[in-house]
Order: C-alpha cells, then sequence, then structure tokens
C-alpha cells in the first residue's frame, strides 16, 4: 500500500495519498462534513451571543444543563443503534435535531425580548448538545468505514471537508447576521442537515468497495449490544479510559479558555450583532488556517510522525500557550492562543483522535465512541466551568488561572503520548493477524488485550 506508480493513482503535490474506489467515497464523505459543519457554523455564533446576552456569571449552569442533555440523548441513540442499521438511525437522529430547529425557529420569531433571554439560554444548551452529537456520528461512521492506515491517509482530508463548511457557515453567517433575523438562518441550517442525510446514504452503499477488507451488508445490518454498553465498555477498557482522560483534558482546558474569552468579548462589545460578527470573524480566521494545514500537512504529518507523536502536539501547545497567558493576560494573548489551539484541534488533534477508534470493536465505534465524544467530553466542561467559577471565586485572576492549566496540560501531554503509541501497536497488531482472523475481523474479541 506504500508503494508508488500504479498503486498510487492520485496524488496530488504528493499530499493526498488516495487509491483505486476511494474518491467516490471520499466526495460523499465531504459532502457529508461539510453540509454539517455549514450548518453548524450558522448555529454557532448564535448560540455563543445567546450565552453572553445571558450573562456570563450563568454560563456554568449552561454547561451543566449541556451535560444534563448529553446523558439523557445518548441511551436513545444508543437503542437506536442496537435496533436499527446505521443508514436508518443516523438519519433518525438528525432529522431529530430538524424538528428542534424548527421549534426554535418559531420561539425565536415569538418571544418578547426578556422572553429571549431563556430562549438563548435553551438554545445554547441545545446547540452544545447538537454540535458534539453529529458530528461524533459522522466520525463514527468514518472509522466504520475506513480502517486504520486509510484513516492515516486520509482523516485529514476528509477533515478539511469539515472545514470547508465551517467556512462556509462563517461567511454566510458574517454576510446575513445583520440583515437577516435568527429564525432564517436556522432554516437554512436546517436545510443542510437534510443535505448530510442524503449524503449518509450514499457513503454506507459504498463502504464495502472501499474497505480492504469488507463487510459485505454491513450497512443493512443492526450493530446490536446493550442500550448500556457504550458507557460500561468506555469504563472496562483501559485504552478506552485513556481515550476519555485525553478528551476530559481537552475539555477542561478548553472551557477555561472559552471563559476568559467570554468576558473579554462582554466587555469589549455591547451590541449583540457586533458580538455575533466577532465571533464569526474568529471562525472565519480558524477555518482558514485549519484548510491549508488539513490540505498540505495532515495527512504527510500522520503518515511521518505516527499517532503518538501527532496527537501530542495540541497538548504540547497547550502547555506553552497557557504559559504565555500567565505572563501576558491580555486580548492579544487569548486571541492568539485561541485561534492556534483551536487550530491545532481541527488539524491534527481531531482527525488523530478518529484514528484511535478505528481499533476498537464496531459496536463500541458507535456506542462508546458517542458517550465518548459527548458525555465526556461535557463531564470535561463541566468540571472546567465550575473550576474555573471557583478560582474566581477565590480570586484567582487570569494570569493564575492560566498557571493552574498548565499541569493539566501537562498530564494531557502525557496521555496522548501513551495513547497513541498503544493505538500504534494495536494496529500493527491487528494487521498481521488479519490474514487468519478474516472474515471474523468484527468480533468482540477484537477488545481483547485493549
Amino acid at each position: 500500500m506504500t508503494g508508488r506508480g500504479s498503486s498510487l493513482w492520485w496524488r496530488p503535490h504528493a499530499v493526498v495519498d488516495m487509491r483505486p474506489g476511494e474518491l467516490r467515497a471520499l466526495g460523499w464523505a465531504w459532502l457529508y462534513i461539510l453540509s454539517v459543519l455549514c450548518s453548524y457554523y450558522i448555529i454557532r455564533p448564535i448560540r455563543d451571543d445567546a450565552g453572553v446576552a445571558g450573562g456570563v456569571e450563568y454560563l456554568p449552569w449552561l454547561f451543566t444543563g449541556t451535560l444534563a442533555g448529553m446523558l439523557a440523548v445518548n441511551p436513545v441513540f444508543a437503542a437506536l443503534v442496537r435496533r436499527l442499521p446505521r443508514v436508518r438511525f443516523i438519519a433518525i437522529a438528525y432529522r431529530f435535531f430538524m424538528v428542534n430547529l424548527l421549534l426554535f425557529v418559531v420561539l425565536f420569531g415569538v418571544a418578547t425580548p426578556a422572553q429571549a433571554i431563556w430562549v438563548g439560554r435553551a438554545f445554547f444548551i441545545w446547540s452544545s448538545v447538537f454540535n458534539l452529537f453529529v458530528v461524533s456520528v459522522f466520525w463514527a461512521l468514518m472509522v466504520d468505514v475506513f480502517d486504520s492506515a486509510q484513516g492515516r491517509r486520509l482523516f485529514g482530508v476528509i477533515a478539511a471537508g469539515a472545514t470547508v463548511g465551517g467556512l462556509l457557515g462563517s461567511t454566510v453567517t458574517v454576510a446575513l447576521a445583520p440583515r437577516v433575523g435568527v429564525p432564517l438562518l436556522l432554516l437554512l441550517s436546517m436545510a443542510l442537515l437534510e443535505v448530510a442525510v442524503f449524503s449518509v446514504g450514499r457513503l454506507a452503499h459504498l463502504s464495502d468497495a472501499v474497505r480492504r477488507h469488507p463487510m459485505p451488508g454491513a450497512e443493512e445490518t443492526p450493530i446490536g449490544g446493550g442500550v448500556l454498553s457504550g458507557i460500561t465498555h468506555a469504563f472496562r477498557s483501559t485504552y478506552l479510559v485513556n481515550v476519555s482522560v485525553y478528551m476530559l483534558l481537552y475539555a477542561v482546558t478548553s472551557t477555561f479558555l472559552y471563559f476568559e474569552q467570554a468576558a473579554v468579548v462582554a466587555r469589549a462589545f455591547k451590541d449583540r450583532g457586533a458580538r455575533t460578527a466577532f465571533f464569526a470573524q474568529v471562525d472565519l480566521l480558524v477555518n482558514a488556517l485549519t484548510l491549508v494545514i488539513q490540505l498540505f500537512l495532515t495527512g504527510p504529518m500522520l503518515r511521518v510522525l505516527g499517532v503518538a507523536m501527532s496527537l501530542a502536539i495540541l497538548p504540547a501547545l497547550s502547555v506553552l500557550g497557557f504559559a504565555a497567558l500567565g505572563l501576558a493576560p491580555v486580548i492579544a494573548t487569548i486571541v492568539a492562543f485561541q485561534v492556534l489551539r483551536r487550530t491545532g484541534n481541527f488539524a491534527v488533534a481531531r482527525p488523530t483522535r478518529e484514528v484511535l477508534f478505528t481499533v476498537v470493536a464496531r459496536e463500541d465505534k458507535y456506542k462508546a465512541k458517542s458517550f465518548i465524544d459527548t458525555v465526556i467530553y461535557r463531564a470535561g466542561d463541566q468540571l472546567g466551568a465550575w473550576s474555573w467559577g471557583l478560582l474566581g471565586a477565590v480570586g484567582l485572576g487570569a494570569a493564575a488561572t492560566a498557571w493552574v492549566a498548565v499541569p493539566l496540560s501537562a498530564a494531557w501531554l502525557a496521555n496522548a503520548w501513551w495513547l497513541g503509541r498503544r493505538q500504534e501497536r494495536l494496529a500493527s497488531t491487528e494487521t498481521a493477524a488479519r490474514p487468519r482472523a478474516e472474515p471474523a475481523a468484527q468480533a468482540p474479541s477484537r477488545m481483547i488485550g485493549i
């Protein structure tokens, strides 16, 4: 698979290492994630403005509500995964969120200014659940369609589709937010989700043609398992426990930085339209930088550096960034660190993190992954939110809070290195065992030794 010539039919600028049969699947994956992220980035500035308008001091409570929402959604999703083929349960999940968006269109349209504050808080919670859930479902399908070696080659390119979607969504919001109301933006977001649902069906039907070790009829077969198996498996496996720790520490440190940004923006901008445009402009900058890295560096980086070193880049950047913020807690430092950190996450950490799930059992790719990506992530948000509030209550300012995050980031760095090395060993073992184990490669025994 690593040779040149006939085995490598498309490699523009020696960056995209694509093999026969992968182009169509990659195109549908691009349209899928582009639609989802465009939908979300139309929503994101509205969510951020709603959080600020409701009072920065209430943000920890909104994060608590988000965690409660994640806990409520996960068992329902697990029940769908257990009973339905993947195309059907993904479509049902996405259309459920579309109905929710339609409800918010009505609520924002009829609410009084006082009521709009509470509608905005509800929307903040809902959109925070929506964001993680729909993206987690996308990547669950990706790690089900592509194996570990394909993931290292293609996940950076696929993630670029997410970035293009973010750019389009941010551009649309920057252009339309000052001119049209929130309801129209939400209707556009809803339409994009339907495009994503269409793409799921096309991509699922191509999965056997893409995989080096096909699973005939997998798109029509319910995954099965227990409703709570995503939770139990996440805590039963040492490997998945460490994936959870990685996610938790990322979320805690992200929340620290997010709250600092929210406080600064609340002081700097009094007009809600200006705040929404500012958040969208930051998103635009992040996505532009991310796209360049994803298209030209992510794939080669994963192939050359490996999973462990690629996974360690974001925590290492966080150690340096929080130290810089501790030395100079000013708006320029916060914005620069936020842009670099989010770019590093989307361009490198996110596609690398998804490769971690290519070596787990199929059931865990949907259930345990969803639990870790949503509940564990939002538990980290919750821990970060209340810790930030507690540090402020005892009189610690931005500089002291940043120094608290430095050792957390260092622990995260050690966790990332162990996790990446473990994935590399599991992928090598799986590849070596496949000729003897086929066609039973998806049996639950794949979790043995993790």
